[in-house]
């Protein structure tokens, strides 16, 4: 009997080890990501144009895509993704893989951080229902950079894609690469087994840590506006006299589909 119970404290004890494990992972993931993004417009004559980011449905990032088959050829990589909620606000993080063909790589570059800029409702439909190959489920481009970057006249994209080698952001063709919702990623890191990315965009499940409230600030910092927790932004604070719903000021705000997809939009 004592054998037993031993043998179930030490299964426990590992599992708890494994869950732990597998979570700082996933909160390593979004170190990384944060990274990337302040970084990215830390550097504001080469950044990815505010406009655009601005009107974005939805951001990725995959820090480190690495190169696989020496021979064939390929890209791998792990990182996460927010999309616009029913009132506009990034959701929290979701997981994501990021795998596709040898497309766009410098001579010598064995791994390279790559930005995607959802434009439009469809592009993340695509992705919400488990995978979307860009260039097939979403039209994807290269995107502008610069302060004054705007998107190639004619460009249709509902995706602009991004890559960082050397230091150096550039627009990058990744048709043919295949977006998929890391389902183990994110029930480790939401604690909920099975959880589906509709839950995450829903916020009908989320999670409270300094890595999430990072990424969610360099997200905000990246689009021009005020970073808020999904969770917790439309809460008020306790005792605060109800606020008289703001003046109509004719301004649009997402969820809006994009009238022009891969062009810039109206001033």
């Amino acid at each position: 009997m004592m054998k037993k119970l031993m043998l179930a404290v030490l299964a426990a004890v590992a599992a708890h080890g494994s869950i732990a494990q597998a979570t700082a992972r996933e909160e390593a993931r979004l170190i990384e990501a944060s990274g990337v993004l302040e970084e990215l417009f830390a550097q504001r004559d080469t950044a990815i144009p505010e406009k655009l980011m601005s009107r974005a449905y939805g951001i990725a990032v995959i820090p480190n895509v690495v190169k696989v088959a020496a021979v064939v050829g390929g890209r791998r990589g792990s990182g996460a993704m927010v999309v616009r909620d029913e009132n506009g606000k990034f959701t929290d993080p979701i997981m994501i893989s990021l795998t596709g063909g040898n497309v766009g790589w410098q001579i010598g570059v064995q791994s390279t951080d790559i930005v995607l800029v959802f434009t439009t409702k469809k592009g993340i439909e695509g992705i919400a229902d488990g995978k979307l190959t860009l260039g097939a489920g979403a039209s994807v481009a290269a995107g502008p950079v610069g302060r004054a970057g705007e998107a190639a006249a004619g460009v249709n994209a509902e995706v602009f894609s991004y890559s960082r080698n050397r230091g150096l952001f550039a627009g990058v063709a990744l048709d043919g690469t295949a977006l998929t919702m890391d389902n183990k990623a994110n029930g480790s890191f939401y604690a909920k087994r099975g959880v589906l990315a509709s839950e995450i965009m829903a916020g009908n499940v989320s999670k409270s840590s300094e890595n999430v409230r990072r990424f969610l600030r360099a997200i905000a910092t990246s689009t021009g506006e005020t970073a808020t927790s999904p969770a917790t932004s439309d809460a008020a604070p306790a005792g605060a006299a109800p606020q008289a719903p703001p003046a109509n000021t004719g301004v649009r705000t997402f969820p809006m589909e994009d009238q022009a997809p891969g062009g810039e939009p109206p001033k």
